[in-house]
């Protein structure tokens, strides 16, 4: 079998393909694949490959590589000076790789941060859930879940049946980027105030250093916020009942843009006041610290426009690209596809041109309006049009996204109000679930070290520094910081999301209301967090499935909820709906329970359950003011800590 050798890797040189692995944004799993869709694509036909052969992405500096029989090769992206046996190599122009020669796709120094290079045959990794694209943070896909490394050698595919060579030419790099957007699905007046939507568009945004493949982050103005917390969702304005994001979505993580990457996460609990059409998406892959932004937006139409315009480009390369769609410029946010005022109330939107979002009930938890959107979300899989891609359930909120070539989004929109007449009253449904016991070691050494981290690289002043728990407790007027310890030990999880924070992460509830503490989430997000931490932020709590950024206040750290391993059914070990209950243990006790699940050498402690919104009223009955008291108390702590912070 012929192999491509790594003689040096780059920086972070990774093998990727152009679809990735969609399918599984549910349960927190991102697509991945090329950062820049359309600078692959283009150097993948152009060798004649299938649109599904993987490639290489590298970024800022190239590999050197060599292989051991004659190839066919295509440079695109933002390498600019790569060359074999020194003599350079065009972008676009398809070349011949001689048998033992040296290919270097050089430094990239800019316009542009991302190279690409597609040999003929691709490259004949193993597929991982579907796909051969790296997602480094997961460990997974690629050659062997990680950047490459000098002395790697990747497998090459076979060369019978491919397509005509042909050469193209790469998308316009810049230091400046013009990028287009649908406003929405959340805008004024209800989070932002219009001068504060009209100020988001007129901005020149700046790409922040810390920007990667999970998101872009811009720095610029203060939003303009048009309300002063996010109640239950959390202290700041941005935060919101956990919801879905597309790729592309520019979520308000605090005060702070960023738009979602290939690498990003499903579900958060941040505003979203506008998303990237998927023409320009490309572009999030070039975009390079200290690039300027501006965010401009356009209608729907527009959008579908440009995207057919680039399916017929790229179905037939040796016609020239069509001129750009001409930008008319869009409303401050999309009208409403359809309204209900029944029980409970909904409306549908879209969230860009590829997805539409249904929010459900009041901008407060409502346990009968989460199993409501869980009903409507059964009833789309049980009847799904072709052209349906992805289901997300949020607390609140659906997320629906489509292939556009396939299916409308009005279509879209109709099926739904149409299942929404027939589904089950919410208060008489049982559902099937798990009691879930999950180990925890409170105050693990790696929260603080995640603690400390922020303090000392982020933001030293957060209120919640140097100290989560401490801030938990003031914030829930508790007189000891072990009470929250006791809380958390003491409630019952209801699982209401998956893929929060990634990989089959859970956000949870306590289903009793006076085990709901209340706090808010990091603002700017942490950079790093580890994986299996335990945090909480709003009244929510979630089980970081992975390492990474994060923003929930943390307390402890669990065992896996994730497991990639040979044998097993799937991946995600936790459910929609599960019961979880913590168990205190130490640091050293989970280390060797975390060992164990790791290894496949032991599960989860997992028994039968149900789940029903009569277990809830149950409870409500039974302690009315108790509850009322507790809630009482914690707004009371909630909206004085707030005023501290704006002492």
């Amino acid at each position: 079998m012929a192999v491509i050798t790594v003689v040096a890797p780059g920086v972070q040189t990774t093998v990727q393909d152009l679809a990735g692995r969609p399918g599984l944004w549910d349960v927190g799993v991102p697509p991945s694949g090329a950062a820049d869709e359309l600078s692959f694509a283009l150097v993948n036909a152009a060798v004649g490959n299938p649109s599904s052969a993987a490639g290489l992405e590298c970024v800022l500096t190239g590999p050197v590589l060599t292989c051991d029989e004659d190839r066919l090769i295509c440079v695109g992206g933002a390498v600019h000076n790569a060359t074999i046996d020194g003599w350079r190599v065009r972008p676009g122009l398809v070349v011949r790789l001689p048998a033992g020669s040296v290919l270097d796709l050089g430094p990239l120094d800019g316009p542009g941060t991302r190279g690409y290079l597609a040999i003929e045959g691709g490259l004949d990794v193993p597929l991982v859930l579907g796909s051969r694209a790296t997602f480094v943070l997961g460990g997974f896909g690629g050659h062997e879940g990680r950047p490459l490394a000098a002395g790697d050698q990747l497998p090459l595919g076979r060369r019978e049946n491919l397509l005509s060579p042909q050469s193209v030419e790469p998308p316009a790099m810049s230091d400046s980027w013009q990028v287009r957007v649908i406003p929405g699905p959340h805008g004024a007046p209800d989070h932002l105030t219009a001068d504060g939507v009209d100020a988001f568009f007129a901005s020149n945004w700046i790409v922040d250093h810390r920007s990667d493949r999970t998101g872009i982050r811009l720095t610029g103005p203060m939003p303009g916020w048009a309300r002063t917390d996010g109640g239950e969702a959390g202290l700041h304005p941005s935060n919101v009942h956990d919801s879905a994001y597309p790729v592309g979505g520019i979520m308000l993580s605090g005060d702070t843009p960023v738009i979602v990457g290939k690498d990003g996460p499903s579900l958060g609990g941040f505003v979203v006041p506008a998303v990237v059409i998927e023409t320009d998406r490309w572009m999030l892959g070039q975009l390079r610290a200290g690039d300027s932004v501006r965010l401009v937006p356009v209608t729907v139409e527009t959008a579908a426009e440009a995207i057919e315009e680039r399916r017929v480009w790229l179905s037939d390369l040796r016609q020239e690209p069509a001129p750009p769609v001409a930008i008319a410029a869009g409303p401050a946010r999309p009208d409403v596809l359809h309204r209900s005022d029944g029980t409970p109330p909904y409306t549908i939107r879209c969230a860009g041109e590829r997805h539409l979002l249904v929010e459900a009930g009041p901008t407060e938890l409502d346990l009968t309006v989460r199993v409501w959107i869980h009903l409507l979300a059964q009833a789309l899989r049980a009847h799904r049009p072709d052209g349906v891609t992805e289901m997300v359930e949020g607390v609140r909120s659906l997320l629906i996204a489509v292939d556009s070539a396939r299916l409308g989004l009005v279509e879209l929109a109709e099926r739904l109000a149409f299942l929404a007449t027939g589904l089950a009253d919410p208060e008489t449904v049982v559902l099937p679930a798990r009691e879930v016991t999950l180990p925890i070691a409170f105050d693990h050494p790696e929260a603080h070290e995640a603690m400390r981290r922020y303090a000392t690289s982020v933001r030293p002043d957060a209120p919640w520094c140097p100290d989560n728990v401490e801030f938990i407790r003031r914030v829930n007027d508790l007189q000891h910081r072990d009470e929250v310890f006791d809380i958390v030990r003491a409630a019952t999880y209801l699982v209401v999301g998956l893929g929060d924070v990634y990989l089959g992460a859970p956000v949870a509830v306590p289903i009793d209301p006076r085990h709901r503490l209340v706090t808010t989430k990091y603002n700017p997000a942490r950079t790093w967090t580890p994986q299996n931490a335990v945090g909480i932020g709003g009244i929510y709590l979630c089980v970081y499935g992975m390492e990474g950024p994060g923003g929930y206040q943390l307390v402890g750290r669990t065992v896996p909820v994730w497991r990639l391993a040979p044998g097993d059914e799937q991946p995600w070990l936790l459910r929609q709906f599960d019961l979880i209950r913590f168990t205190p243990v130490t640091a050293e006790e989970l280390a060797h329970e975390r060992a164990e699940i790791s290894a496949g050498r032991a599960d989860l402690r997992v028994g039968p359950a149900t789940f029903s919104i009569a277990d809830v009223r149950r409870i409500e009955q039974e302690a009315p003011v108790d509850i009322a008291t507790v809630r009482a108390k914690r707004r009371a702590a909630f909206e004085a800590e707030r005023a501290r912070w704006g002492a």
